[in-house]
């Protein structure tokens, strides 16, 4: 009961104190009751909208080692636009915007690529351009020359690997060899003048042919004709080598600046020599000829004979160095020399000393039909394997065999490729070049 009383008393104890509170706090000004109010919303919002912030770890970069140094070599409008876009991807970061980091990453990765190819152009250029000569081009040309005595005077350009060079290459020089035994050759190649090279070619030195492997001075070989500028500027970066092979385009403007300086014969590696071509002088063969005129409709660069110092391996010097293209295949080859030569007039030829040959001189079968002279006679078609043999070794000089289409086709027993190699072999007893 005395319990029961207690309870009852502290209860009505805390309900005096709340009215007490209460009329306190009405009795209170308003000003001050403002006050108190403001301040509990101030708690309340800390409450309530409070940041609860994690700490953000470092971003990691998403470019290369070689990509941070080439943005820390760009100029400074380059930089302040990169640093804009990396600046983008670390406040989206932290806001949790993986996407739109991503593509930020993109876009300055792309400007550091495109970048990277204008300036690391240069570097790998000059590392391919700039070989070391053993000796100096000019020193051992001339001796070269001096010591031997050249009927005629070759040049064949081997600008790939070493490994690269097999058995059908090789018998363009036995060909050579064959119907120009006093003839001189000098091969210009940076994977041929070593020991390698030498051991290759000791077969036909061990015969007292004359055969000369060097590597190309290109500074030295371009030296005072209009290729000296365009040389320059691809080793500088201004110029770009495009997408096809460097390899290609050094060969086409190397011929053309050799037979300038030197004056004699060029070949390529996949032509066989039928007869020898030391009665023709200043001329170039005719790839195809138009049905309905008659005339030439395309030229071709596999074959170049020419006197130096001749104003039309000028025109074609002048032409590469000034509408260099390096994505269009063929436009600094074949296409060059065709459109070089379209613009002369007829009666400028002659002015000039040159003469187009026939396709049948150099190019008796079209590269869409050269599968067709590796092919062994059948019953139907040996009637016209004989005539076209026929008309081969009464017409053509030489035949270009079109390496791209033909190099991986095997030579047929009898076909009218087989038959040509032997009429025109040097080791036909101990060579596998007939057959593949």
């Amino acid at each position: 009961m005395m319990e029961q009383s207690r309870r009852t008393e502290q209860v009505l104890l805390v309900q005096r104190l709340k009215r007490l509170i209460v009329s306190f706090v009405f009795c209170l000004p308003m000003s001050l009751l403002g006050l108190l109010l403001m301040l509990l919303l101030i708690y309340n919002s800390f409450s309530v909208f409070s940041l609860h912030l994690v700490p953000i770890p470092p971003i990691q970069s998403t470019l290369s080692p070689t990509h941070l140094q080439i943005l820390h070599h760009q100029t400074s409008t380059s930089s302040s636009v990169s640093d804009s876009s990396l600046l983008l991807v670390v406040k989206e970061t932290s806001l949790g915007f993986i996407q739109k980091q991503n593509v930020s990453s993109t876009r300055t990765e792309r400007k550091t690529r495109r970048f990277k190819r204008r300036t690391e152009l240069t570097p790998a250029i000059t590392q391919r351009l700039q070989v070391k000569p053993r000796q100096r081009f000019k020193t051992r040309v001339k001796s070269f020359l001096s010591e031997s005595s050249c009927e005629s005077l070759f040049f064949m350009t081997w600008i790939s690997s070493i490994e690269s060079f097999g058995d059908r290459e090789r018998f363009t020089i036995e060909s050579l060899f064959k119907f120009h035994p006093n003839s001189c050759l000098i091969l210009v190649s940076n994977s041929f003048d070593c020991d390698r090279g030498t051991l290759i070619l000791k077969p036909f030195t061990d015969k007292g042919l004359k055969v000369l492997p060097i590597k190309p001075d290109f500074a030295y070989i371009f030296k005072d004709t209009s290729a000296e500028k365009w040389f320059e500027r691809l080793k500088k970066g201004t110029l770009s080598p495009g997408v096809i092979p460097l390899e290609q385009n050094l060969s086409n403007i190397l011929r053309l600046v050799l037979l300038y300086k030197y004056g004699g014969i060029y070949l390529d590696t996949d032509v066989i020599i039928l007869k020898s071509l030391s009665n023709l002088h200043n001329v170039i063969g005719a790839q195809t000829v138009d049905p309905v005129t008659k005339k030439w409709s395309r030229l071709n660069n596999a074959v170049l004979i020419f006197d130096k110092n001749h104003p039309l391996l000028k025109r074609f010097i002048d032409e590469f160095s000034r509408t260099f293209n390096g994505n269009k295949w063929g436009h600094n080859g074949p296409y060059l020399v065709s459109r070089v030569i379209a613009r002369i007039k007829i009666s400028s030829s002659s002015d000039l000393g040159f003469s187009v040959l026939p396709p049948s001189t150099f190019y008796p079968v079209d590269w869409t039909r050269i599968k067709g002279f590796y092919r062994a006679p059948t019953n139907e078609s040996d009637a016209w394997l004989r005539k076209r043999l026929t008309h081969l070794r009464k017409n053509t000089f030489a035949v270009h065999l079109w390496n791209r289409e033909s190099k991986k086709l095997r030579i047929e027993e009898g076909s009218i490729i087989h038959q040509l190699m032997s009429h025109s072999c040097i080791f036909c007893n101990s060579s596998s070049l007939h057959l593949s």
